[in-house]
């Protein structure tokens, strides 16, 4: 997303150099958490960090059971979750996605193994993809007790299964969530032709389609 704020001619050289770039991404077959958060409540909220949150909330919006995908900033404080402060990876912040879902059609243990398999790379060390940094970090902000708890544990099942090549580098974090400014929002949707989207985004959710088709949309 460090294209996000470039100039029309900057886009165009890099739509150029992303000419072939957009790989067939696939979901890492992964097993389903052993744990769950009940199903209580017409709703319940999860949020999670995993590199930029145009590509996370893509991913996210397309399950079945989310009511709303909120792109944002967690970990740092109020007063610098802005664009232009996080993006000089001084603010503690991650980007982050806020999911409300109606926990009884998809629970919290079922979006972790979604965030786990397909929205994210859990063993990239503050990167995704073609960005780099602390504020693409891949983590977790459990919103109670439980949802800590069912994180810690699937992190610890998935780390036994040896699920990944690489160590799993996603961290159980505490902060608060700010959204994100409006033209964050949505970015997916509203701007289906971006070279950052074609080359990353797009190949994610078709992956995300054809790795999870009854958690689809």
């Amino acid at each position: 997303m460090l294209k996000a704020l470039l100039p029309a001619a900057a886009l165009g050289v890099l739509a150029l150099s992303f000419t072939g770039l957009a790989h067939a991404e696939r979901a890492v077959p992964i097993p389903a958490a052993r744990a769950d958060v009940p199903a209580t409540g017409a709703t319940q909220t999860a949020v999670l960090a995993g590199g930029c949150f145009w590509g996370m909330e893509a991913v996210f919006e397309h399950v079945k059971g989310v009511k709303s995908v909120t792109a944002g900033y967690a970990g740092g404080s109020r007063d610098t979750a802005t664009y232009p402060q996080v993006s000089t990876e001084t603010t503690r912040h991650a980007e982050a996605v806020r999911i409300v879902f109606d926990p009884r059609q998809v629970s919290y243990a079922t979006l972790l193994r979604v965030y786990f398999s397909i929205a994210h790379d859990p063993t990239e060390l503050n990167r995704q993809g073609p960005d780099s940094g602390p504020s693409y970090r891949s983590a977790i902000f459990p919103q109670d007790a439980r949802q800590a708890q069912v994180a810690r544990d699937y992190i610890a099942q998935l780390t036994a299964a040896k699920s990944f090549g690489q160590p799993i580098v996603t961290k159980i974090e505490n902060g608060a969530f700010y959204p994100a400014e409006a033209y964050h929002q949505n970015f997916f949707d509203r701007n289906p032709n971006h070279p950052y989207i074609v080359a990353w985004d797009k190949p994610k959710v078709a992956a995300f389609r054809a790795g999870f088709p009854s958690l689809a949309r």
